[in-house]
C-alpha cells in the first residue's frame, strides 16, 4: 500500500505541474492570439495526439531502449536535429507568404 504521505507529496507535485503553464499551453495562447479560436483548438488536438503518441511509445518499451541504447539515443537526437532543420528552412522558404498572411 502507498503511504499517505507519498499520496500527499505526488498530489501536491501534481497540482504544481498542473496550475503552471509549460510550453504547449503558451503556444496555444499564442497561436488564438495570433489565428483564432479554430487554429488554437487544433493546436491542442496536434497537442494531445503527439503527447499519446508518446505515452504509446513509452508504454511499449521504445523508452527503456532509448535510454540503454547510445546509438538509438543519438538516432533520435539526429532525428529531431534534422527536423528542426527541415522546419527552418520551410519558414525561410516561406517567409514572404507568412508576412502577407500577417498584414492582413
Amino acid at each position: 500500500m502507498v503511504s499517505t504521505e507519498s499520496v500527499l507529496t505526488f498530489a501536491a507535485m501534481s497540482l504544481l505541474v498542473i496550475v503552471i503553464p509549460g510550453p504547449s499551453v503558451l503556444f496555444v495562447v499564442g497561436r488564438a492570439l495570433a489565428h483564432g479560436r479554430r487554429t488554437a483548438l487544433a493546436t491542442v488536438l496536434g497537442n494531445v495526439i503527439g503527447c499519446y503518441a508518446l505515452v504509446v511509445a513509452v508504454a511499449w518499451g521504445l523508452g527503456a531502449l532509448v535510454e540503454s541504447s547510445v546509438a538509438v539515443f543519438t538516432g533520435v537526437k539526429l532525428a529531431g536535429a534534422a527536423y528542426l532543420i527541415f522546419l527552418g528552412v520551410q519558414a525561410f522558404r516561406h517567409r514572404g507568404e507568412m508576412r502577407a498572411a500577417n498584414l492582413r
